[in-house]
């Protein structure tokens, strides 16, 4: 995938790509902090067809929502010979008794032998988190493990 940036003198930095159908999808980081998604028209690839300005939270979960299943997807193709074995991505709501708190306090693998192999934040993702690794209201962890694990690793993230 080809991402041309393109300096924005005064404003920031946009970078964008083409999408297969012909559209351009990007983002504007703009110098004071904030970040503009955008979609070019399909017929001037210069002319904005929609902007939509984000905070650094909601940017965060974007990416989170558009690049963690990529990683689920890949290690699910890297478990497919694996029977038994499975991968999901199980989120830190702000609701959840482990919001700032460790991946230790969970105990996870002790209570339910499923794995956190990875944690996605705000479009960054922490490979081989440690115990003392501080989770996050919006954090999406990458789990591997049973099916029954892993629906009692989502439980615990739910309830403690």
């Amino acid at each position: 995938m080809n991402v041309e940036v393109t300096p924005l003198p005064g404003i920031g930095v946009r970078k964008d790509f083409s999408t297969r159908t012909g559209r351009r999808i990007g983002v504007v980081s703009q110098r004071d902090g904030h970040t503009e998604l955008i979609v070019s028209k399909s017929d001037d690839p210069d002319a904005c067809a929609a902007s939509i300005p984000l905070t650094a939270d909601e940017a965060g979960t974007l990416a989170n929502l558009l690049g963690a299943p990529q990683l689920v997807a890949q290690l699910t193709e890297e478990h497919q010979d694996l029977p038994g074995i499975s991968t999901k991505q199980l989120p830190i709501k702000p609701s959840s008794p482990f919001d700032g708190r460790t991946l230790g306090d969970t105990a996870m693998r002790t209570r339910t032998g499923v794995s956190v192999v990875a944690v996605a934040r705000a479009g960054q993702v922490h490979p081989s988190p440690t115990p003392d690794f501080a989770l996050t209201a919006g954090d999406l962890l990458v789990t591997v493990g049973t099916s029954e694990g892993l629906e009692a690793a989502l439980k615990i993230l739910k309830y403690g």
